[in-house]
């Protein structure tokens, strides 16, 4: 199970799930999933790591199952 970076990173923006979701055009019960350690797409990661404001490069400070 991934750890909760996604979570945290999201809590210290004082984003929602909702309001990360609509950020990253993608569903809040995606976002749920992620942070409850399920895996995703890449694609689904770009659009979470463009919406919290990081750059692509920064992906393993959000997503380190890689």
């Amino acid at each position: 199970m991934a750890d909760n970076s996604l979570k945290t990173l999201r809590e210290q923006l004082l984003l929602s799930k909702a309001e990360l979701a609509r950020k990253a055009g993608v569903s809040p019960m995606t976002i749920d999933r992620i942070e409850n350690g399920e895996k995703c797409r890449m694609e689904t990661k770009r659009k979470i790591i463009l919406a919290l404001g990081y750059s692509l490069e920064d992906k393993d400070k959000i997503f380190s199952d890689e």
